[in-house]
């Protein structure tokens, strides 16, 4: 894989923003995922090119982040926070709920392509919890209930 002109451009911009150009390896992977959806191994060789780094420092560094994809998701990726707060609060009507709905578990994607469904350790809104997350719309205070009526607005 040969890294785009746009996602250079990005990348480059992200480069002239710290001191050392390794620094903007996580930018870069976040860049590459939102061209392609996900980084591929080709996508970590190529960003290790770039930066002057080894492929395995690039995929240490994208395996570290879960929000770094080094698989292809679906459509609409679903964040299911499982922290203490989200659990005694309902986490597990969700998971179930989600199961039943979509068909899959944690690190699944649906048949379609529709939904990917993954844990998150936390998304920082313990007062409204449980939570989940798809792609940047985050819900709080979700009940089991709602969940259907949620995902019908992802197509």
């Amino acid at each position: 894989m040969i890294l785009s002109d746009t996602e250079t451009k990005a990348i480059d911009h992200e480069i002239a923003l710290v001191p050392y150009k390794k620094a903007a390896v996580i930018e870069a992977l976040k860049i590459v995922q939102q061209h392609h959806g996900w980084v591929s191994d080709e996508a970590v060789e190529a960003i290790a090119g770039y930066l002057d780094m080894s492929p395995a420092a690039v995929d240490s560094v994208a395996t570290f982040y879960n929000l770094i994809f080094r698989k292809p998701v679906g459509r609409h990726v679903i964040l299911l926070c499982d922290s203490i707060s989200c659990y005694v609060m309902g986490y597990t009507k969700l998971y179930e709920g989600l199961q039943q709905h979509l068909k899959i578990k944690f690190g699944e994607t649906t048949p379609d392509g529709r939904f990917t469904l993954l844990p998150n350790a936390c998304l920082g809104c313990c007062d409204h919890a449980p939570a989940l997350i798809i792609d940047e719309e985050l819900y709080k205070d979700v009940t089991a209930e709602r969940l259907k009526e949620i995902l019908a607005t992802y197509k």
